[in-house]
């Protein structure tokens, strides 16, 4: 079974079995799987929050990251694709037990190079909390 076939089985679940321990302990919720476009739900918990009790930049980083990495292995490619940058943009905050969302797609795919974009909003899409870009190598095996 080829990658996109393995996300596309927990379309509706906890992704329990990525093999990112990262993406494990951040308990995603897939929503919608297609090559190169993920849709992911998190629920903000304790641990994530910044000392004024809103959703810490970092982990907000960190979700970015992963959930483009994931969008790499959505692609079926032979090499393995690796992060060069991440550029994040904040725009709102989410708060303990807030549903959020977190979409990918791909901006440019080339031979080497991939870029791709993930932004992150409130549960009904209706805020934006924060917009990230990455670019990304393909590194052959």
């Amino acid at each position: 079974m080829d990658r996109l076939a393995q996300l596309q089985q927990f379309i509706g679940k906890e992704f329990d079995q990525s093999p990112s321990p990262f993406m494990k302990w951040l308990n995603p919720i897939v929503l919608s799987v297609e090559e190169g476009h993920l849709e992911f739900q998190y629920t903000v918990r304790p641990e994530w929050l910044n000392p004024i009790g809103n959703l810490h930049g970092g982990v907000t980083a960190a979700i970015v990251d992963d959930i483009i990495g994931a969008t790499m292995f959505s692609l079926n490619e032979n090499s393995f694709i690796t992060t060069i940058n991440n550029v994040i943009d904040y725009f709102s905050t989410a708060k303990e037990n807030d549903n959020i969302v977190a979409e990918t797609k791909i901006i440019k795919r080339g031979r080497q190079f991939v870029n791709a974009q993930c932004e992150i909003w409130n549960a009904d899409k209706t805020r934006l909390i924060a917009r990230g870009t990455s670019n990304l190598f393909k590194i052959n095996n």
